[in-house]
């Protein structure tokens, strides 16, 4: 009978302290971010695409950094950056400030605010490599990110190429 209690003792608390687990997680979880959308704040974008052409396999990582410009009068907020895949990496640069590296897999609190008449960078890191050897041939690679100009809420940045074995 002794021996029945420290089971089902050892039971209980064993679910107790998943349970705590599971709980306590779930509150430090980050959830997307929302922010308040402005008319006054204003995206402008050169570009939205590139084409690295052919990535050589064992190369460096391939690289593209696009300008998001603010010309609106209200702060430009640059949210939930997400990428298509694991191989590839964003990151937001505000007068010198470097965001965390966002994925597909990143859920981030980070906000970025761009000044009226300033602009950010986005840097989009390929790692071609990633895949392995099998991983040669066409690519395409989104990037989204989430805006507070009620214009342009989600902005995409659409980046293509060919792995190729040298």
């Amino acid at each position: 009978m002794s021996d029945k209690k420290i089971i089902i003792g050892f039971v209980v608390l064993t679910l107790l302290i998943l349970g705590g687990g599971v709980y306590v997680l779930s509150a430090i979880s980050t959830s997307p971010t929302q922010v308040t959308s402005s008319q006054n704040a204003k995206v402008s974008l050169d570009e939205k695409t590139y084409d690295w052409g052919e990535i050589p396999y064992s190369g460096p990582d391939a690289t593209k950094t696009f300008i998001i410009k603010n010309t609106g009068t209200d702060v430009l907020k640059l949210t939930n950056v997400k990428t298509s895949c694991a191989c590839t990496n964003a990151r937001v640069t505000i007068d010198g400030e470097v965001s965390p590296s966002f994925d597909m897999h990143t859920t981030s609190s980070w906000v970025g605010e761009v000044p009226p008449g300033k602009e950010a960078q986005l840097t989009v890191i390929f790692d071609q490599d990633f895949h392995g050897p099998t991983g040669v041939g066409a690519v395409e690679r989104l990037i989204s990110i989430e805006t507070n100009d009620a214009a342009n809420p989600k902005l995409e940045f659409l980046l293509k190429g060919t792995v190729v074995k040298q």
